[in-house]
């Protein structure tokens, strides 16, 4: 495939008062070796894929001791599914059909998430949850209609989610509808290919792209063109569809550090070099169950029109050299420990068009000391006379009726665009001032998603949980309300307090990066009886001085966490016992 350059207008950028430090992983892993290049035998270097008839498979010599996901990939490519109409003669088979035979089986509960379908076999057999790809997290008010649509039709079986990667998830599919679903999601401008397993995830951006005053650079372009190269523009690009492993990569536009990078696979931050605008690249950044890990420098600068090139270069090195053993150990910082990071610096520069890639810039543009903004409620955008409204969704749990009005609201208010935000939440940008208090006594705003929640929800965060999901150990979303809803009537909080549940140790809620995260498990309560419960993690922290937080205790009982979460808001984040705030009145 040929390289990709597109060329930019250099942005209008804000000086630097210091430069982007990064973190080691808090967690007991081993610092990156720095091991020379020439020093790595050259086997090791050797790509262990090659493409045939258009795909790239696994060779032959190897293919000893890789993990049931590789053997389901050599079968049959899952991007078959898609590109030679699988999905088409795969959706008229019924499930007992399907059940019959092992590949179909394979097909629909691991192959059809390279088309963003995700088989309920657990908790919802027969039902599919959906991925989109929404560059930036920027959605049209006709993208929101049509998945409200699809999900209407459902019923109580579907209902949509906004995700920690800005992106949409809609639930209750079942398969004989694909077809049509995939056709409508191409008239809209939308697609779920390439959105699941061993494929790049969302590009994530600055939601308020575009529209912010403090605005380093606006990051939707760069992720358009990521997101049309990772899938071809929507027709499916099988040179980057058997990866390692899933891989996460965004693209820095604020100060703010919105877009989380410390965690993604390959992460862009704004830098200027000898007076050209382009980005400094950390790599390497994950979460698992057995080790998470802050993305480090790659010591390498790219001019804004090597955006795709670059990460083109970045995947190709670890789709050829990634490990496909052990699942627990094939996100690409293991390669990168493997290699070293000059190394692995070098697989890079070798699958750059001209083996070039600049050394990183002192320049950066991203300021230290920044006191990240809540992009909740009602702010000025650069737009003489136009403010965005952000707008808390608890949990990120959307019905169709929501997403119809929050469309309706977008074509009145706004400019018929959504932005969606990692944090669950949705802002409706370009609204012109007169317009604003009309907007706001919406009942909608009233009732269900208010712009001005209390401290300790506006930080609220979940993934699925075991309603739907069949990895995950507790339930989340409901739960994460109501123990919110107990902690408030237990004490008094002056400030935000963020606080993020995950269902299990796959950590989809990012409980890491969280004040207070909470990681589903099984615990023991006072008759010593199994129960739903949590590990509480704590002193997780985003922005430019991010870490990742620790355990604080394991195993405690979901039904005893309120008073132990307002304890630790006490000691820990100011927090006020209710009965002293009366008694003192």
């Amino acid at each position: 495939m040929s390289s990709f350059s597109v060329r930019f207008l250099t942005p209008q950028v804000l000086p630097s008062t210091s430069s982007y430090r990064s973190k080691t992983c808090v967690f007991a892993t081993p610092q990156v070796a720095q091991v020379a290049a020439a020093d790595l035998e050259a086997a090791r270097l050797e790509p262990r894929v090659e493409e045939r008839d258009g795909y790239f498979v696994l060779k032959e010599k190897f293919r000893e001791g890789i993990n049931p996901q590789e053997k389901v990939k050599i079968e049959k490519d899952p991007m078959k599914l898609f590109m030679e109409g699988g999905i088409e003669v795969l959706a008229k088979m019924s499930l007992e059909e399907i059940e019959k035979a092992k590949v179909t089986k394979d097909d629909i509960d691991v192959r059809l998430k390279w088309l963003g379908l995700f088989h309920r076999r657990k908790h919802q057999y027969g039902r599919f949850m959906m991925r989109l790809k929404l560059p930036n997290g920027v959605t049209t008010s006709a993208q929101t209609r049509y998945l409200a649509s699809v999900i209407r039709k459902y019923g109580k079986d579907g209902c949509a989610d906004v995700t920690t990667r800005q992106n949409w998830q809609i639930r209750g599919v079942v398969l004989p509808d694909v077809p049509e679903i995939l056709k409508g999601l191409e008239e809209v401008g939308l697609t779920s290919l390439q959105s699941g397993m061993d494929n790049v995830r969302n590009p994530v951006g600055n939601p308020l792209a575009g529209i912010d005053p403090h605005e380093i650079v606006d990051t939707r372009p760069y992720n358009n063109l990521l997101s049309q190269f990772i899938t071809a523009n929507s027709q499916g690009n099988p040179t980057i569809t058997n990866l390692p492993r899933k891989w996460n990569v965004c693209v820095v536009g604020s100060h703010d550090l919105y877009e989380h990078p410390h965690i993604n696979d390959l992460a862009y931050m704004p830098a200027t070099k000898d007076g050209r605008f382009g980005f400094n690249l950390l790599v390497g950044g994950f979460f698992s169950p057995k080790r998470c890990a802050e993305a480090i420098p790659l010591d390498a600068w790219v001019p804004a029109d090597d955006v795709v090139t670059v990460c083109k270069a970045v995947l190709e090195a670890f789709r050829d050299l990634g490990n496909r053993g052990n699942r627990q150990k094939t996100r690409m910082m293991w390669l990168i420990d493997e290699l070293g990071i000059e190394g692995f610096r070098a697989e890079v520069v070798k699958r750059m068009p001209q083996q070039e890639l600049e050394r990183a810039s002192s320049e950066e543009l991203v300021q230290k000391q920044w006191e990240r903004r809540d992009s909740l409620g009602v702010h000025p955008q650069k737009q003489e006379g136009f403010s965005f409204v952000g707008l808390h969704i608890p949990v990120g749990r959307v019905q169709a009726d929501d997403m119809d009005e929050l469309a309706r609201l977008a074509d009145m208010y706004g400019s018929g665009e959504l932005r969606l935000t990692v944090e669950q939440n949705i802002i409706i940008p370009n609204v012109e001032n007169s317009r604003l208090e009309a907007l706001l006594n919406e009942p909608l705003l009233k009732d269900r998603f208010s712009p001005a929640p209390s401290l300790l929800m506006q930080g609220l965060v979940a993934c699925t949980g075991n309603q739907f999901c069949g990895q995950a150990i507790i339930e989340t979303k409901a739960r994460a309300l109501k123990v919110t809803e107990e902690v408030e009537r237990l004490v008094s909080v002056t400030r935000p307090v963020r606080m993020h549940w995950t269902g299990c140790p796959n950590t989809c809620g990012q409980v890491q990066v969280a004040d207070i995260g909470f990681m589903g498990c099984m615990a023991r309560d006072e008759n010593k009886m199994p129960v739903e419960g949590v590990d509480v993690f704590l002193g997780g922290r985003i922005g430019s001085d991010s870490h990742l937080g620790e355990v604080y205790k394991k195993g405690v009982p979901c039904k005893n966490l309120a008073p132990l979460v307002a304890d630790i808001l006490i000691k820990h984040f100011g927090a006020v016992p209710r009965e002293r705030e009366e008694g003192e009145d």
